[in-house]
């Protein structure tokens, strides 16, 4: 399903990774399917408020939960700066979508990393 938000549409995910070499490109393709999907997620269902949005982020934080075993595979791993690069995506999705309200620790409540 083709994303019809355009400030996403035209968006980078996970730049900063990919500009990284301690992060495999493959791997970080992962993660931005992952934001990707949720984005196609987000336009599909049409949450009407934070506690939708938020089921539909921890969904999505599950997946990066598991990249993170695949990122360890290939000698590499979601650390501290990359959480924090992660995060600013979640936030940038939501803020995309109309949910500036939304909090940064509650979009990815469930992390391991």
């Amino acid at each position: 399903m083709p994303i019809t938000n355009q400030q996403v549409a035209g968006h980078a995910f996970l730049q900063p990774m990919y500009d990284d070499p301690y992060f495999p490109d493959h791997v970080v393709d992962r993660g931005k399917a992952i934001l990707l999907q949720l984005c196609g997620l987000i336009e599909a269902k049409q949450p009407s408020d934070l506690e939708t949005l938020y089921a539909l982020t921890q969904a999505a934080t599950e997946e990066f939960n598991l990249l993170d075993r695949e990122f360890m595979a290939a000698g590499s791993g979601i650390e501290t700066v990359a959480r924090e690069w992660i995060c600013d995506e979640f936030c940038f999705v939501a803020s995309a979508y109309g949910f500036t309200g939304a909090d940064a620790e509650e979009l990815t409540a469930g992390r391991d990393w």
